[in-house]
């Protein structure tokens, strides 16, 4: 019996290439509750070891037994792709995880970022992070736990730092400056130079080499795996290891709420014209999705408390209402979250979903205290910029090889904690060699400095 679902996989597959998804294969996997956590955790079925891991399944083991949580399926886009249920899971809800699971397909295969992603860093991710994980295990062999865990501690800290505008693999900068180039039918210079043949190479361009960085460089894990002047081999890899997983990770972070909203509103449609699904396990699996795509209410309501997948649902509802599948599936393919909600999250939309920030008042009612729809906008998507992490670039390696970061706090909008700050640099410090500075700004806006060098 707990089976039984598989035997609806091929009959809502087939159904869904009726209503026109694509998707590369996907293999569905039923597997224990406690595994599911460790995968939600490590991001991947199988991982690099980090303690760093640890932690974070410890927080969802909570979550989870004070029913804050509960994990029905963990997806991972490629070729093929893979799907893990929970085998806890009952007969309607892994009907609707089938469901749900070919949304996410369907929008992994066609829409650009997952594409653009998944073709520079493969489509099998789950067999290259069992690869990466298999290295750091022999790297733990040869060079010891202590050595590898801080060079993990510092390729982690900096996980978000990729630059996603550039390709994942790239050549190092270019040594010498730019000759410029010769005039054209400059007559004046040509028989300037008949006249001395040593005049040629005077007036000859002098190479200069280039600055490092040429420019603002965001990517700090490849720039560290690069140009660090003392970085050994293994630690290297270890860096690039970790940015390509953060090149895959990059579309699902950036896409959650078109994603999730996709997957729930092609759910709901598979269930209502499944007509093979039985009449007790359609009205729970919509019972389950009615819980899954309703908003968080709370008694003060702001922005970053919504629910992505209410978000996602209802707003591909409304385009599908008023624009047509065809349009839908156009916006799917080319948008991320950042266009998606401000083309589509209109004024009247966010008020009829209570997006507004309002307060209750002691006698009951409510007052919205903002209805701000650009301010909504930026609300909604400011833990999205730059993957979540404050927005710093290396500005310059000094003669001394002092590391020098910039972190651009008018973009950003928002400082940075100095201890945390601190910390970082000295995780970076492990590896570079050398002094590493960060220039950002203190609560008061006024320029600050963070060092870490060699002590004594």
């Amino acid at each position: 019996m707990k089976q039984a679902w598989r035997s609806y996989v091929p009959k809502l597959e087939d159904l869904a290439h009726k209503l026109g998804l694509t998707w590369s294969p996907v293999i569905f996997e039923a597997v224990p509750d406690s595994f599911m956590s460790e995968i939600a955790v490590y991001g991947l079925p199988v991982r690099m070891p980090h303690w760093s891991f640890g932690a974070r399944y410890i927080y969802q083991l909570v979550q989870r037994h004070m029913g804050h949580s509960r994990l029905f399926e963990v997806v991972f886009p490629g070729n093929p792709g893979h799907a893990y249920l929970a085998s806890s899971n009952g007969l309607a809800d892994n009907i609707l995880v089938t469901a749900h699971v070919l949304g996410h397909a369907d929008f992994s295969n066609n829409n650009m970022l997952f594409r653009r992603c998944q073709a520079q860093v493969s489509e099998h991710i789950v067999e290259h992070a069992a690869a990466h994980a298999r290295q750091i295990e022999r790297d733990i062999e040869a060079y010891g736990t202590k050595a590898v865990e801080e060079v993990l501690d510092t390729a982690l800290s900096l996980e978000q730092y990729v630059d996603t505008d550039q390709t994942l693999r790239r050549d190092r900068y270019p040594e010498y400056v730019a000759a410029p180039t010769p005039p054209v039918d400059d007559a004046f210079r040509a028989r300037y130079a008949s006249l001395d043949a040593s005049a040629e190479a005077a007036m000859a361009p002098r190479k200069l080499r280039a600055a490092i960085p040429p420019h603002p460089e965001r990517d700090l894990l490849w720039f560290i795996a690069t140009y660090a002047p003392e970085m050994e081999s293994w630690e290297r890899d270890i860096f690039l290891a970790v940015r390509e997983e953060s090149f895959y990770f990059f579309p699902v972070f950036a896409t959650q709420i078109m994603n999730e909203g996709w997957a729930s509103y092609w759910h709901a449609r598979l269930l209502r014209e499944a007509d093979f699904v039985p009449q007790a396990a359609y009205l729970d699996a919509i019972k389950c999705h009615s819980d899954v795509v309703r908003p968080i209410a709370a008694e003060q309501q702001v922005a970053l408390s919504i629910n992505p997948y209410h978000l996602g649902f209802t707003l591909w509802e409304k385009i599908v209402e008023e624009s047509g599948l065809e349009a839908a599936r156009r916006i799917m393919c080319e948008d991320d979250d950042f266009s998606f909600v401000r083309n589509h999250l209109t004024r009247e939309l966010a008020s009829s979903m209570g997006l507004f920030r309002y307060q209750r008042q002691e006698n009951g009612q409510i007052k919205v205290e903002e209805d701000n729809i650009d301010a909504l906008h930026e609300n909604l998507m400011l833990e999205k910029y730059n993957f979540g992490a404050p927005r710093i670039s290396v500005a310059e390696v000094r003669h001394d090889g002092t590391l020098v970061l910039v972190h651009d706090h008018k973009i950003d909008g928002r400082g940075i904690d100095p201890d945390r700050g601190r910390k970082v640099l000295e995780y970076v410090y492990r590896v570079w060699r050398r002094p590493v500075l960060l220039k950002t700004v203190d609560e008061r806006s006024e320029s600050l400095e963070l060092t870490c060098a060699a002590s004594g």
